[in-house]
């Protein structure tokens, strides 16, 4: 998985860095916390500037914000939590997560949308309620680029300073990175069997 990453982040440069880091927000098959530090590494040798990386990375992970933003506007908070009744177990949604983050939403308003770009369980999950809440499309597109681009930059740095250090640290990164996935798959399939319980 690492050496896929790598090379095609290699191969196309700044579109790959979107691709990704937009497919990790709609669905996320591959963390960022793996995309960015490694695009980080191939900006460390030259093929890539690190600022554009990092803003590449931004913009895929706004765009799958966006994604879920606009169906948050579009279905309305009524016929997302029945979706989520009915096929929420598949996209490992209940009911109480909606709950949690809507409150969450309205509390904390354009803050929730920066820091919960933030962190890794919230970050595509809190562009539903933004959506749903009725926050401006200019305001949301604002306060989730400046998270992403905070995100993004970060990994990016730790990628970059690890320089020559990454390929001898590509072993075990490998199997950190294997880890990661397969924990993503048991707790996704946990999620599953757990929503069809409930």
């Amino acid at each position: 998985m690492t050496e896929w990453i790598v090379g095609f982040i290699e191969e196309y440069g700044y579109a790959a860095v979107a691709l990704l880091m937009l497919a990790e927000n709609v669905f996320p098959p591959v963390p960022s916390e793996l995309i960015m530090p490694f695009a980080g590494f191939a900006a460390s040798g030259g093929e890539l500037n690190p600022w554009l990386v990092a803003i590449a990375g931004t913009a895929g992970s706004v765009a799958g914000a966006l994604f879920w933003y606009a169906i948050g506007r579009w279905v309305g908070q009524e016929r997302f939590t029945g979706f989520v009744e009915r096929h929420g177990r598949w996209l490992t949604l209940s009911v109480a997560d909606v709950t949690k983050a809507q409150k969450w939403f309205d509390a904390h308003g354009h803050a929730a949308v920066f820091f919960g770009r933030l962190l890794p369980a919230v970050r595509t999950l809190i562009s539903v309620p933004a959506g749903i809440g009725g926050m401006s499309m200019g305001r949301f597109l604002l306060w989730s680029a400046a998270g992403s681009l905070v995100w993004s930059g970060a990994l990016t740095y730790v990628g970059f300073q690890l320089g020559n250090r990454y390929e001898a640290a590509a072993g075990l990164i490998d199997w950190i990175s294997k880890g990661i996935l397969s924990g993503i798959v048991v707790w996704y399939l946990w999620r599953v069997v757990r929503g069809r319980r409930q």
